[in-house]
């Protein structure tokens, strides 16, 4: 099993309605263990960052008025990722483990800039 994201949008009424993942985008955010072997880690945390690490808990759902936070946060990770690299569980070389951290990083992002775009939130689950 893995992690998706996902861009959602507030309906009028109030519901929230998830959109489609447009093609050529991915939707995979990691590994289901990712929860804890990544985004939840200690070392994530240690760097100050608030809304990955929900995912140890929960799945995240960050409010359309949170995504820059959230971009904020993403780029704090990118800055930082050969230390969480080399501070989390890894099947890989570290090296191999920081472009998989990099590229799933990639994919949040950009279904962050999407949300951004059209004023809405985003799903990780």
């Amino acid at each position: 099993m893995s992690l998706s994201v996902d861009v959602f949008v507030v309906a009028a009424s109030g519901e929230r309605q998830v959109l489609d993942v447009p093609d050529g985008c991915s939707d995979s955010a990691g590994f289901e263990s990712w929860r804890t072997r990544v985004w939840g880690s200690e070392v994530v945390r240690s760097l100050g960052a608030g809304f990955l690490p929900v995912l140890a808990d929960a799945d995240l759902q960050v409010e359309p008025r949170q995504v820059p936070a959230f971009l904020h946060e993403c780029l704090l990770l990118r800055e930082n990722l050969e230390r969480i690299a080399a501070e989390t569980e890894s099947v890989r070389t570290t090296e191999e483990h920081r472009g998989a951290i990099s590229d799933r990083l990639a994919v949040i992002e950009d279904a962050a800039r999407r949300a951004r775009a059209i004023g809405g939130g985003l799903l990780i689950w």
